[in-house]
């Protein structure tokens, strides 16, 4: 699965947008984490990062180092963008979820990227954080709502997970993309011979993602999807809500984002 090429951000008039990352203490794509960071930081957004206790988070080693990188990890130039990430003030000094004081009322944008490793449940199972979810995705409403919320591959598991006490997930009624189950599959069949069940985050046997998230949805067609390896994005009708399948989406994922909050400008 070949990542995006690194392109400059679209302009924008919009310069005071503010954007979080949640995220978990170890385990996330790089690609899908640096990529989105990188334009963010070049279209003058201010950004965070959040994890669960303030631990500076870390994306998954496999992606960026040994024999797993160069066969299906981060590209060289994602990797440089990674490191850059990773050296920056607001990665190194993220904000604590589960600090009483937190909220993810004062952002524009919350971004989940996605990730496969094992350590991803501890913000895919996040009670804390879902209930923080669900109170900020009712402000992504459209047409009033000024709010995004954009996740990415294993992302979109967070806010499936994400329900009320009725059982509804936050994204019960959007249109949402995941990892494609054929991909999943590909992906573990393909290598299990060398990384066992790497590529299932709840290990072997465990239903695919795109099930666990269709499972989420009011109706099975609201899930889209795209086996083509080209850039592939989901804008929700009904709310400022975009998702994405895997790395090669990242580049493309960014894009849309800035275009979203670029026209909140247009119309004010």
């Amino acid at each position: 699965m070949d990542d995006p090429p690194i392109v400059s951000p679209p302009s924008s008039s919009i310069t005071t947008a503010k954007v979080v990352f949640l995220m978990a203490d170890y385990g996330h794509d790089p690609t899908e984490t640096a990529v989105p960071y990188t334009m963010f930081k070049g279209t003058n957004y201010e950004i965070k990062f959040a994890t669960e206790t303030g631990k500076a988070p870390r994306c998954d080693k496999k992606m960026l180092e040994g024999f797993t990188q160069k066969l299906l990890g981060a590209k060289k130039d994602v990797v440089a963008l990674y490191k850059k990430m990773a050296a920056s003030d607001e990665m190194r000094h993220p904000l604590a979820w589960s600090d009483p004081a937190f909220s993810l009322d004062p952002f524009d944008v919350v971004v989940l990227p996605g990730g496969h490793d094992k350590a991803m449940r501890q913000i895919i199972e996040s009670a804390a954080l879902h209930r923080h979810l669900l109170a900020y995705f009712p402000q992504t409403r459209k047409p009033a709502g000024r709010k995004v919320v954009a996740a990415i591959c294993h992302g979109v598991l967070v806010l499936a997970n994400a329900r009320d006490g009725e059982g509804r997930s936050v994204i019960r009624d959007c249109l949402t993309t995941t990892l494609p189950a054929k991909m999943e599959q590909a992906a573990y069949w393909g290598t299990r011979a060398f990384l066992g069940d790497y590529y299932k985050t709840y290990g072997a046997g465990s239903e695919d993602v795109e099930h666990s998230v269709t499972k989420a949805l009011g109706h099975p067609a609201q899930f889209k999807s795209s086996l083509n390896p080209g850039p592939f994005v989901v804008e929700d009708e009904k709310y400022n809500y975009i998702s994405a399948r895997y790395p090669g989406d990242a580049q493309l994922f960014a894009e849309e984002i800035v275009k979203l909050l670029e026209s909140f400008n247009r119309i004010q």
